[in-house]
């Protein structure tokens, strides 16, 4: 690779195709490719290069920002090259840095490889549409599906909350109207009380990360908006006890009879390493909140859920071993792979003996 400036090693990345980039003191810079980190020239970087690479492209302002707090996140831009979501950080042996690569362009559900259901969750007029997964899953990547599938079909007003801003929407049929925590508001629950006022016909939320939020993003999903956001949580039932577990024991039942009404559904997803190592794979399970699993959540019995997924095929509902299995039977991912992520491994055993025995 080229060497000298911190958008070389970036572009570099780029070429190859790479997710994250990790740079640290005493190490070579690390590049994330199909989910594994490999090394992306043979020498590691000294406490003075890191700083080189890293303070380079900050403004005063952010310099102030990460030596008074020890952490920074913001997007960083090369034109023509790609976005990068960044985080910064002290640690013990000086200062490091993670970026995330953001493509250019925005994908379709279909290049995303997402069931084609997915596409019914844009195409709603109100309710919540939960997108969930661990970090790195590729859930704004998702988000960024739909709002481009509405902004392309659709004569309608989005408004975005977001920290930071990932994908950057340019308005087609829709009116979208991006705001970024921390430089176009202040916070997420300020913004979204603020937007409720804006005559939104689309909302998206880039995290439930509090009550207060949580609290108002169930509000307006009741008013006759669609409201998309993510948790990370790695199922449809973790989620809404997620949810309904934020709230105090005596606020609860009533939480269950509004997500029971304006819940629509939730995607959970997990991105996989293919079967020959070359790329990754969603593993994705959907939930249609139907009257059978409104009754469920009203009622508490989130643990039945499950049956109710299963029992829901024809309806377009996956559960993600069902995912899993059809990724495995299609020669997608490995059967060692599955095992790993399955909730049944059982399911799984006779097909990944190899790793059961490391497990």
């Amino acid at each position: 690779m080229a060497t000298g400036t911190l958008d070389s090693l970036l572009e570099y990345a780029v070429d190859r195709n790479a997710s994250d980039i990790h740079i640290r003191v005493g190490l070579p810079p690390k590049i994330r490719i199909a989910g594994s980190l490999v090394d992306a020239t043979k020498e590691p970087f000294s406490s003075q290069e890191v700083d080189k690479y890293l303070l380079g492209i900050l403004t005063e302002e952010q310099k102030e920002q990460f030596f008074s707090t020890g952490d920074l996140d913001f997007i960083y831009a090369i034109p023509d090259v790609s976005r990068f979501r960044v985080n910064y950080f002290k640690y013990i042996h000086g200062m490091g840095g993670a970026f995330r690569t953001i493509p250019q362009r925005i994908r379709t559900i279909e290049q995303l490889n997402l069931p084609p259901v997915v596409r019914d969750f844009a195409e709603l007029r109100s309710g919540l549409v939960l997108v969930t997964g661990p970090t790195g899953c590729g859930k704004s990547t998702t988000l960024a599906a739909l709002i481009g599938h509405i902004n392309n079909t659709f004569r309608r007003h989005i408004v975005t909350i977001e920290d930071p801003i990932e994908y950057v929407h340019h308005n087609k049929k829709a009116i979208i109207n991006q705001r970024q925590i921390g430089s176009e508001t202040k916070t997420f629950v300020k913004a979204l009380q603020a937007a409720l006022h804006q005559d939104p016909e689309v909302l998206l939320i880039g995290e439930m990360r509090d009550y207060e939020t949580i609290r108002l993003v169930v509000t307006a999903a009741e008013t006759g908006i669609l409201v998309f956001a993510t948790l990370h949580t790695n199922s449809a039932e973790k989620t809404l006890n997620r949810i309904i577990d934020v709230f105090p024991s005596g606020e609860q039942a009533r939480v269950r009879a509004m997500l029971s009404e304006s819940l629509k559904g939730v995607i959970a997803q997990n991105l996989l390493k293919t079967y020959d190592g070359r790329d990754r794979v969603p593993a994705v399970e959907v939930l249609f909140v139907n009257a059978g699993v409104a009754h469920l959540i009203r009622q508490g019995k989130t643990n039945e859920i499950i049956s109710l997924m299963q029992a829901g095929k024809s309806q377009g509902m996956i559960t993600m071993d069902d995912s899993l299995w059809e990724l495995m039977r299609e020669g997608r991912i490995s059967p060692e792979t599955a095992y790993l992520y399955a909730g049944n491994r059982r399911r799984f055993e006779k097909f990944a003996k190899g790793v059961m025995k490391e497990i």
